[in-house]
């Protein structure tokens, strides 16, 4: 592959005109939407608004005025389409930590009995550590957590797991589940299913209603560019929404939150879920970030991302200076989400050499040098030229610098 083939790639993607809505810095190459997002060129104007407008002439009059009280309704629709979900079964609200807590308390209500959690060894830590303050709080005859490795899942689907609790894309090896055949297993055995989307929500086909999904949660600021911080998502299928009950009965929550009455009613369907006051200023911006998606078909997205990480890889295997990267993803694009995952000794100053020459990609330990592609602002130029700069840095020993091993508090 040449240079040509990457011009050709380009000008035939029908992808190539969604770039422009982003405000990509210049000389530098995101690899790390799989963590942050670009920002939305949307989302600078709509904040600005919501800023000097809306807070700062209206006031709390916007709470009516400009529907902030409807924004979690609001964006959960406009993220149910993007992951395969009818109307009224998504909300945004919170962080996914406290999303998972919800849910489990949930599903653990639902079948109450039973007591066992299952989820994977290399599950991301903080819907582990949900499953742990849990058990802590309700003790372990109501609440136990069991790990299994990713390949043992569908052995280990026994009497008494009450939750499957899975991350459909791995955080590190990008590794993609099959969330139809799993959820249809985990139901065969009485399992309930809560499905983590982080890395999976607008950057692969996800179809919950589809695969009869139970739950799920997802982030807005990865591949739906929400912004730092952006408040998080949660779905409960429709026919769960009479019978669950959820723990965080705040008055957000309540079937009528103004009229202030001191016993506690919670909202019917997926309002229901909703606990505190949203955070408005968030919640706008990935409103505004959201509207990027409107004219974009996902299956057009998981084609590039597929393409892009395949040429990618193919441009790595190239460079004979790049044999010591090994592959920690699977070679099958199509059991892989957006990224890739490569092991080298010395990940951690290899990443921070190429954040210095403008190729901006992460690190996981413990020796994880990870890419993240984003379909709808990354190009095909930008991976022939991100491949070049890493045979750069690694056969020029840059990354050996002592200034390129120093970490900070975020890797």
């Amino acid at each position: 592959m040449n240079f040509d083939d990457i011009t050709a790639l380009d000008k035939a993607d029908p992808l190539a005109h969604k770039r422009n809505e982003f405000a990509l810095p210049a000389n530098t190459i995101y690899l790390d939407g799989n963590s942050l997002g670009a920002l939305p060129k949307v989302v600078q104007s709509r904040v600005a608004e919501v800023v000097s407008q809306q807070w700062g002439e209206h006031l709390i009059r916007s709470w009516n005025d400009h529907q902030w009280i409807d924004l979690p309704t609001q964006v959960g629709e406009k993220i149910a389409p993007i992951i395969g979900a009818a109307a009224g079964q998504v909300i945004c609200c919170d962080s996914i930590s406290i999303n998972l807590f919800k849910l489990l308390s949930s599903a653990l209500s639902l079948n109450s009995g039973r007591n066992v959690v299952l989820s994977t060894e290399d599950n991301f830590p903080t819907d582990l550590y949900m499953v742990q303050g849990l058990s802590d709080l309700l003790g372990e005859d109501l609440c136990q957590l069991k790990l299994v490795s990713e390949h043992q899942i569908a052995q280990s689907l026994t009497e008494d797991v009450a939750v499957l609790l899975l991350t459909q894309v791995n955080f590190r090896t990008g590794q993609l589940l099959d969330m139809q055949a799993l959820t249809k297993l985990a139901h065969e055995k009485g399992i309930l299913v809560i499905w983590d989307l982080a890395h999976s929500a607008g950057a692969t086909v996800v179809e919950l209603d589809k695969c009869n999904a139970d739950f799920a949660v997802g982030c807005g600021y990865k591949y739906l560019n929400g912004g730092p911080g952006s408040p998080a998502f949660l779905y409960v299928a429709k026919r769960h929404q009479t019978a669950v009950k959820q723990p965080l009965s705040g008055w957000m929550g309540h079937v009528k939150p103004f009229a202030f009455d001191a016993q506690y009613q919670g909202a019917e369907g997926i309002n229901q879920y909703l606990c505190g006051t949203p955070s408005v200023l968030s919640m706008s911006a990935l409103d505004a970030a959201l509207d990027v998606w409107q004219d974009v078909s996902i299956l057009q997205v998981r084609k590039k991302s597929i393409a892009l990480a395949d040429i990618f890889t193919q441009l790595i295997q190239s460079q004979s200076c790049l044999a010591d990267l090994r592959l920690r993803s699977t070679n099958d694009s199509q059991q892989r989400g957006s990224q890739l995952a490569f092991a080298h000794d010395n990940a951690f100053a290899i990443c921070q050499a190429l954040i210095e020459k403008g190729v901006i990609a992460d690190f996981r330990a413990p020796n994880i040098l990870r890419f993240g592609f984003t379909p709808l602002y990354n190009s095909f130029e930008d991976i022939w030229n991100a491949v070049t700069i890493l045979a750069e840095v690694v056969q020029s020993h840059l990354y050996k610098e002592p200034r390129f091993n120093k970490a900070g508090k975020v890797t």
